[in-house]
Order: structure tokens, then sequence, then C-alpha cells
């Protein structure tokens, strides 16, 4: 009789020690993963001249949200939205906190708008590619003029 008591109580106790090990896998499974390397937006070697890292904005939220809310936008940094199809999207500076440069980029990196300085102070105003585009960088202020964009430029995106 003993024994069977004694193994009845071995699996009790083998229920605390699973709902742990599912516990604890469930935690560390769920830990974010480090933060990925972003892609750099970089000019073309004809160009010369230096590089920016970006976030990518290519789903609905992210391209919805873009940089709004924060409260500076770093030199050396910005956001690419990335579209599905070719098309003349509306950029405007709702809940934006600082200002921006908006550069609009063809399939091949060449830029064929830069709208620079936009302010907060601008909204509701809204600003369009010249074209259709599936590509549109926001950077800090000032960016493109620091790393010598203009229209006809051509940047690669890798």
């Amino acid at each position: 009789m003993t024994a069977h008591i004694k193994r009845e109580w071995k699996s009790f106790a083998a229920v605390p020690a699973a709902v742990l090990a599912i516990i604890a896998f469930a935690f560390f499974m769920s830990r974010p993963d480090p933060a990925p390397k972003l892609p750099v937006v970089e000019e073309s070697k004809e160009i010369g001249g230096g590089s920016i890292e970006v976030e990518i904005a290519d789903s609905v939220e992210e391209r919805t949200k873009g940089l709004s809310g924060r409260e500076m936008v770093p030199e050396g940094y910005g956001m690419l939205f990335v579209f599905e199809e070719k098309g003349s999207y509306n950029f405007w500076m709702k809940d934006m906190l600082v200002p921006i440069d908006i550069i609009w980029l063809r399939d091949d990196g060449t830029i064929i708008g830069i709208e620079r300085n936009v302010s907060p102070d601008t909204y509701p105003k809204t600003f369009t590619s010249p074209e259709p585009v599936r590509y549109v960088l926001e950077t800090a202020v000032g960016e493109a003029e620091r790393q010598g964009w203009d229209i006809g430029s051509t940047i690669s995106i890798h």
C-alpha cells in the first residue's frame, strides 16, 4: 500500500514541474527578438557620399503612423515607405512634432521629388509625388542637403 501512495505522489509532483516548464517556455518564446539591423539607403557610387539607416514602413499600420509622435528624427536616419503598387500617395504632417524632408523615389532609386523642411505647421496640407511611385523616404530635416541628394540623384536601397 505504501508503494502505491508514493507512486501517486510522484505523479502529482510532476504536474507543478510541467506547469513551470510550460510557463518558462512561453516566457522565453514571447520575448522580442533583438532589434534587427536596419536596412541602409546609400547613395550610388557615381554620386559618392554617405548613407543613412532607415526603418521600413511596409504595412498599412506602419505607413499610417510614419514618423508621427517622435520628438526628434536624428541625422542619418529615416523611414522608407514601401507600397505594393505605384501610386500618387499623399503625405501630411498629422501628429508630427518635428520638420522633415520627404523624398520620392522611382523603382531604380532615382529621386523624382523632394519636399525640404516640411513643418508640422503645414498640416492638413498634403504633399504628393510628381509621378506614381512605390518608395517614399522621410528623413531628418536637411538630410537631403547633407547627403547631396537632389532631383535626378540616384540612391540604392539594400
